[in-house]
C-alpha cells in the first residue's frame, strides 16, 4: 500500500507539472506551484523528482526505455532496419496504453510540443538523442557481432534511422493531428522510404 500510495503521488506530480508547463510555460513553471497543485509539500516533490527537468522528460524516458527493451527483443535473423522498424512501431503501438496508465496521451503530446519549443529544452533533448543514438548503435553492433568502434555502419545506419524519427517527430508536432495512430503512420511511412530514398535514381523514370 505504501508504494502504490507513493506511485500515486509521483504521477498526480508528474501531470500536474506537465500540465503548468504546457500551459504556463516550463520556464514560468516553479516547483512550489507544482507541488500546490497536487496539496504536498515541494519537498514531497524532490523525492520523486530531482528537478523540474526529470519531470518534463520523465514520459519521453519511459517510452525510450520501451523502446530499447523492444529492440533487444526482436528476433536475431532480423536486419538492422527492420528490427529498428520493428522496434520503434511496436513501441509506439504499445505507447498509448503505457502513457495512459501515467499521464493522458494528448498531455504527453503536448509536452513534446513544448519540449521542441523551449531552446533549453531543447538543447536537453538534443544531448539525449545524442545518448540514445550511441546507445541503440552499440545494441545494434552487438546485435551483429561486430566492433562499433572499428566498423562504422552500426553508427551510419541508426543516424538515418534517427534523421527519420527527427523529421517524422517535427512533421506531426506541427499537424493538428496529435494521435499516437497518427504519428505512428507517418513514421511508417517515412520508414518505408528510407531504402529507396539512398538507394534508388530518383531522375529514373
Amino acid at each position: 500500500m505504501r508504494e502504490l500510495k507513493k506511485q500515486r503521488t509521483r504521477d498526480a506530480l508528474l501531470r500536474a507539472a506537465l500540465e503548468l508547463f504546457t500551459t504556463k510555460g516550463y520556464e514560468e513553471t516553479t516547483v512550489d506551484e507544482i507541488a500546490e497543485a497536487v496539496d504536498v509539500s515541494q519537498r514531497t516533490f524532490f523525492r520523486h523528482f530531482t528537478n523540474k527537468e526529470e519531470a518534463a522528460f520523465a514520459v519521453q524516458h519511459m517510452v525510450e526505455g520501451r523502446f530499447i527493451q523492444a529492440l533487444r527483443e526482436r528476433p536475431a535473423e532480423e536486419a538492422p532496419f527492420v528490427a529498428l522498424r520493428g522496434a520503434v512501431l511496436g513501441a509506439w503501438e504499445a505507447m498509448g496504453q503505457s502513457v495512459e496508465e501515467v499521464v493522458p496521451v494528448e498531455l504527453h503530446m503536448r509536452t513534446y510540443q513544448m519540449i521542441e519549443s523551449t531552446p533549453s529544452l531543447l538543447a536537453i533533448h538534443l544531448r539525449r538523442s545524442i545518448e540514445m543514438e550511441e546507445e541503440i548503435a552499440r545494441l545494434i553492433a552487438e546485435r551483429e557481432g561486430l566492433d562499433v568502434e572499428s566498423d562504422p555502419r552500426p553508427r551510419v545506419a541508426v543516424a538515418a534511422f534517427s534523421g527519420v524519427m527527427r523529421v517524422t517527430g517535427r512533421l506531426w508536432g506541427a499537424g493538428e493531428d496529435t494521435s499516437v495512430d497518427s504519428i505512428r503512420e507517418l513514421t511508417e511511412q517515412y520508414l518505408d522510404r528510407l531504402g529507396p530514398s539512398l538507394a534508388e535514381d530518383w531522375r529514373t523514370p
